[in-house]
């Protein structure tokens, strides 16, 4: 399984749109800190048949150090939860292509 960075996505997105990747680039992380903004405001973020994207509170626990067996206190805090979205669950989960993706395809 191949690692694609955020360079690589914009790189690819470039090409096929035939945008500057500057511009491409500076879209891509508009969209990623307007992602980071509203999940900070407690705002849940939904792209139909893509997934859902919103802020949980996990509850404190104890935990066991695996090394030396001490209890641990684990603090409650804030986990980002992202729920899949019925396209890509019958693409990635069920292993079915329902559709061509618009960008990125190689």
């Amino acid at each position: 399984m191949a690692t694609i960075t955020k360079k690589d996505f914009v790189d690819r997105i470039a090409e096929q749109t035939g945008q500057k990747r500057g511009e491409v680039k500076r879209a891509v992380q508009l969209f990623l800190d307007g992602m980071i903004d509203e999940l900070t405001n407690g705002n849940r973020l939904e792209f139909r048949d893509f997934g859902v994207f919103e802020v949980r509170e996990r509850a404190a626990r104890t935990a066991q150090n695996p090394k030396t067996l001490e209890q641990v206190i684990v603090p409650a805090r804030k986990a980002v939860r992202f729920k899949i979205g019925r396209l890509m669950r019958e693409q990635i989960v069920l292993g079915e292509k329902t559709r061509q993706p618009a960008v990125l395809s190689r």
